[in-house]
């Protein structure tokens, strides 16, 4: 089944050194990928002061509100190319890759426009400060000015992904992420940008890693190669496309919409809660990466060996990825919680922004590989095809939980650690869930068989 050197044979052989290959550049890579946002906050936060941290930190939840709903489709393209290469459908892989980068550069450009007239009026129902508020929109609107790249590498690496590339996809974004630092430094301390700086450097580091899948994909075997002559979309591909990936981004935009109300309720401890939010939540943020670049190893890993026709296999694809999940996020989550404060000092100096975040990270790290089960039970049933039921079952045992603990507990209890407690209990009542689902359909092995997409 391989054609070159970058790609994986996931349907026959040893599965955990082949899980673990997969996952550990994608977990690299999506550690670089927001090491993008974390330079940005970085700088700010010791160059431009707190209120700059505080500024830019205030976007977060709603960037990923607007990005993530997207970012969910690009998993529609990683479950359809993957099943088509495993079963030696070429011409609809093909078809699957030209309808997703058309698909990613619209919807990139749709997310420019709508950051544009949405970010001031979004950034006030949240309660932005007013003294911090004209800095967050100008960070927002230059941020979505690079959404088109964005959505173009994310769309391009999910094609790569899906034969088992996790490589090449890391280098760019290592060579990318090179770039915006050292931009970073230079437009902040050179020429006083401040949050403008910061947000031209992520722009232009974006475009770089664009360029390069793009320049890979054009140069790539025959059933994934890029042809802007071919690029037109398939409607029943995108149907199967978004069958599986828009669900995903649904979960994904609505569990934002719980952290925004988070934040929300953060803002109300005033800027230096917010700055410590922000720098917590970065941290917190490497923690998600790294458990989600094993959940796309169970997806793609499923849907090829769905594709092969070897049903046995997933389930022991499931049970390699829960132990990688266990031993990856206990070690970077006991790693954040010990040397919490120490890494918090590279986001700003004062003591009391470190407080705030120590505060939340006491309860969001150790625990965080409870979060990896939770990901991963739905990564394998959308691997499976099935999308929309660990859809609804997420929104409802992690948003369902926040919101009751943010409107029902929190007014009476107003402590942050208090607030961050619905962290780890909505990821306990959702793995429960989920579990009951996998049970009921895993069971049901002659639905395989029926699959289509």
């Amino acid at each position: 089944m391989k054609s070159n050197k970058y790609e994986i044979d996931m349907c026959s052989g040893s599965l955990m050194p082949k899980l673990i290959s997969f996952s550990l550049p994608l977990m690299l890579s999506s550690i670089l990928q927001l090491l993008f946002n974390a330079v940005d906050l970085i700088v700010v936060g010791r160059f431009a002061g707190s209120d700059c941290l505080a500024a830019v930190g205030a976007t977060t939840a709603l960037i990923n509100i607007f990005i993530n709903f997207f970012i969910g489709l690009s998993l529609g393209t990683n479950v359809c190319a993957a099943r088509y290469y495993a079963s030696g459908e070429y011409k609809k892989m093909s078809a699957v890759v030209h309808t997703a980068m058309l698909t990613a550069f619209i919807s990139g450009i749709a997310i420019f426009i709508l950051g544009q007239f949405f970010a001031k009026p979004a950034l006030e129902i949240m309660d932005t400060p007013d003294e911090i508020i004209d800095m967050s929109v100008l960070y927002m609107r230059i941020y979505f000015m690079g959404t088109p790249f964005f959505m173009l590498y994310n769309f391009g690496a999910a094609v790569l992904r899906a034969v088992g590339d996790t490589k090449r996809p890391m280098v760019f974004l290592m060579f990318a992420g090179a770039i915006n630092a050292v931009m970073n430094v230079f437009l902040v301390l050179v020429f006083h940008m401040d949050v403008a700086g910061v947000a031209i450097a992520t722009v232009f580091s974006q475009m770089i890693s664009c360029v390069l899948v793009i320049f890979v994909l054009l140069k790539s075997p025959e059933a994934y190669r890029l042809y802007f002559s071919k690029l037109k979309i398939d409607k029943k591909l995108l149907i199967n496309i978004i069958k599986i990936g828009l669900p995903a981004g649904l979960q994904s935009t609505v569990i934002n919409v719980s952290n925004a109300m988070l934040q929300s309720s953060v803002n109300s401890f005033g800027q230096d809660a917010m700055a410590g939010y922000t720098a917590a939540n970065n941290i917190f943020g490497f923690l998600y990466t790294s458990a989600n670049a094993i959940t796309q190893g169970c997806m793609i890993f499923t849907s090829q060996n769905l594709g092969a026709g070897k049903y046995g296999r997933m389930k022991k694809v499931l049970l390699y990825c829960l132990v990688l999940e266990t031993a990856a996020c206990l070690a970077m989550g006991c790693a954040a919680y010990f040397f919490g404060e120490q890494i918090l000092h590279i986001y700003t100096s004062s003591a009391v922004v470190i407080g705030y975040g120590i505060k939340i990270l006491s309860l969001t790290t150790i625990t965080y590989f409870l979060c990896g089960y939770m990901d991963c039970i739905p990564g394998a049933l959308r691997g499976m095809g099935h999308s929309a039921v660990p859809m609804i079952l997420s929104i409802i045992g992690t948003v369902g939980v926040r919101i009751v603990w943010i409107y029902g507990f929190f007014p009476e209890h107003r402590d942050i650690k208090f607030l961050f407690i619905s962290y780890p209990l909505s990821w306990i009542v959702t793995i429960i869930l989920q579990s009951v689902c996998y049970l009921v359909i895993i069971r049901k092995k002659d639905s395989f068989k029926s699959l289509k997409i």
